[in-house]
């Protein structure tokens, strides 16, 4: 069976080493020379609806779609997400044989701020940014595909290459126990073991549902988190104030009820194997 990564880059890469045993992994990128040797390189623009066309019509098993923007600005999401999910519409309308399964990789932010509350698959969703407004468009977009599909809500990532939680505790920055900001966090490794689990189901018959929320199994405030930091580190904060953001706890209630086991399951599993690397 034959597998695409659209827009392959670090959770891909960590994923594919999951399935390259049953599965043939193709990597799409504008340039994928980068990629691991466990990946076929595939080098196409996402964004380009007969590009993408082209290489579908090749006949893919699974589609995988984890998008990175080139930078943190309106233009950039809509470049990375909106464009790439109606090009990933057309394509498949032009085409006559349509994969199984489409996974398409969003994120918590498009629940928008609520006050602490906490939040599964069928909370409402009311974005405040720019970037949950165009996340949620595009899992529209997704959701109306004529074939299996199914959205992973990503919570904050982590792990290697992904510390700057841990530069600010080196800088001594800790935030105030009042008011109460949670975080939600997940290890990039599990981000991996997410998908490569929601593919297993897939093979074994398993129905998927539309959308999995994907945090690991313990929210903590900011201030909370940055004190056990710290205290391993031995490192003395100082606490300031942070800017406003989003108050909610998310529930993996059912990605744990489809059989997932997390490698980090809280904040300080995975923070403790950077530490020691």
């Amino acid at each position: 069976m034959k597998i695409l990564f659209i827009g392959c880059g670090d959770i891909a890469q960590r994923t594919a080493p999951l399935l390259c045993e049953r599965y043939q992994c193709f990597g799409l990128k504008r340039n994928p020379k980068t990629l691991s040797s466990n990946i076929t390189p595939v080098k196409a623009d996402g964004t380009n609806q007969s590009q993408l066309q082209t290489i579908l019509a090749q006949g893919f098993d699974i589609l995988v779609a984890t998008l990175t923007p080139d930078e943190f600005t309106e233009q950039a999401y809509r470049q990375a997400y909106l464009k790439t999910a109606h090009s990933l519409d057309q394509a498949l309308s032009a085409i006559s044989g349509k994969p199984p399964l489409v996974i398409w990789v969003s994120s918590t932010s498009v629940y928008g701020n609520t006050d602490g509350a906490w939040v599964d698959e069928d909370s409402t969703t009311e974005p405040e940014t720019f970037s949950g407004r165009i996340l949620l468009a595009a899992e529209e977009i997704i959701q109306q595909l004529s074939c299996s599909k199914t959205v992973i809500r990503f919570s904050g990532i982590y792990g290697p290459g992904r510390t700057r939680m841990l530069s600010q505790i080196r800088e001594g920055r800790g935030r105030p126990s009042l008011p109460k900001l949670w975080s939600n966090r997940i290890h990039s490794e599990d981000c991996a073991g997410v998908i490569a689990h929601l593919i297993k189901l897939y093979e074994r018959g398993e129905i998927l549902h539309p959308v999995y929320l994907a945090s690991d199994s313990e929210p903590v405030t900011q201030h909370d988190i940055r004190r056990w930091l710290a205290n391993q580190m031995d490192i003395e904060l100082v606490e300031e104030a942070g800017k406003a953001g989003p108050t909610r706890r998310c529930s993996n209630r059912t990605l744990l009820e489809s059989g997932y086991q997390f490698t980090y399951p809280t904040y300080r599993e995975g923070y403790l194997s950077l530490l020691s690397d």
